[in-house]
């Protein structure tokens, strides 16, 4: 695509050619090269002599311009890469995949803290009531009855509702009461319990901000990649998208290397010691390879990878946003 301004400019500045005097055009860019003969007709070419005598313009650039000194080129080619990664950043609001990138990342690192934070919450407590540990294997409702329980020896009949409230099973509510009853936990002081119990809080807090990370990240992927979402799910599809660098990225990836993105390191492994090259990356996480046997998962991944490949390319360069590809 050859802009309006430089059509005129051409047509103004470029001589016409005869057949005994052929005019050809240099150029630095191939792509550019071939748009200005196919509008303007005028011959181009980026071969031979034109690198060096463009090489030589811009070095001799500040001689060749009245009024045009190092340091005035300097900041013109500043304020042009300052122009350019706006334009960039701008292009469009709404289809922005850096957030997806952003956010996929702390998703991923509050899972591993509120793992670790669960465990040490777990540890911690166990001293005043160990039974909990076996009764309750849910992290997040373990933190929500240490809050709630503190000193077992408080529990009583009146306690029942409350734990039924959380645990959303009157069984374990019941066996939580009778173990508070005969635990062989220690006894703990009240300012251990206020320290427990305000780190209980703290996981808890960080357990629902990752459910809204959750939703917020859904909402995105559909606006950003539908199709690819419908697909495989909005996680898988934003750690592809992660992986890749951008949607730009994955979509210009070929489906062979969509399939293995995230297994890179298992690759190259196998290509240095000439053994059997892995079937799946970061698809492995998708429900349809986690129900298929192990014989047809290579097979589904290599189909699946097909699939992502359309989709993120449908998503990428489509005018207007949908998801009827991924779902169907």
């Amino acid at each position: 695509m050859v802009p309006e301004h430089l059509q005129q400019f051409l047509d103004i500045t470029v001589p016409k050619g005869s057949k005994k005097n052929k005019v050809t055009l240099g150029v630095s860019d191939s792509k550019l090269g071939a748009a200005i003969t196919e509008v303007l007709g005028i011959p181009c070419s980026f071969i031979g002599v034109v690198p060096e005598v463009l090489r030589g313009i811009r070095h001799h650039f500040p001689k060749l311009v009245k009024g045009f000194t190092a340091q005035t080129s300097a900041v013109a080619q500043l304020a042009l890469g300052h122009s350019y990664s706006r334009a960039k950043v701008k292009f469009n609001v709404n289809r922005v995949d850096n957030m997806i990138i952003q956010s996929i990342a702390l998703v991923d690192q509050l899972d591993k803290d509120i793992n670790t934070f669960s465990m040490r919450i777990r540890e911690w407590y166990s001293y005043h009531f160990p039974e909990l540990y076996k009764i309750v294997p849910e992290n997040y409702t373990y933190s929500k009855l240490v809050q709630l329980i503190k000193n077992r020896k408080e529990l009583s009949e009146e306690s029942l509702e409350s734990l039924e409230e959380i645990t959303m099973d009157s069984g374990k509510a019941q066996a939580i009461l009778d173990a508070a009853r005969s635990s062989m936990g220690m006894d703990i002081s009240p300012v251990d319990l206020l320290n427990i119990e305000l780190f209980a809080s703290r996981v808890i807090a960080l357990a629902n901000y990752r459910k809204q990370l959750g939703e917020y990240l859904r909402s995105k992927m559909n606006d950003v990649a539908p199709n690819l979402a419908a697909l495989i799910g909005e996680q898988v599809g934003a750690r592809l998208i992660s992986h890749a660098g951008s949607l730009t990225n994955l979509a210009k990836y070929p489906a062979s290397t969509v399939q293995i993105l995230g297994a890179e390191k298992a690759l190259f492994r196998a290509l240095k010691t000439r053994g059997n090259t892995p079937k799946y990356g970061l698809l492995f996480h998708s429900t349809f390879i986690g129900r298929a046997g192990t014989r047809n998962k290579g097979r589904i991944s290599r189909y699946l990878a097909n699939k992502c490949s359309i989709a993120s390319r449908i998503d990428c360069f489509a005018e207007a946003t949908t998801n009827i590809f991924g779902k169907s």
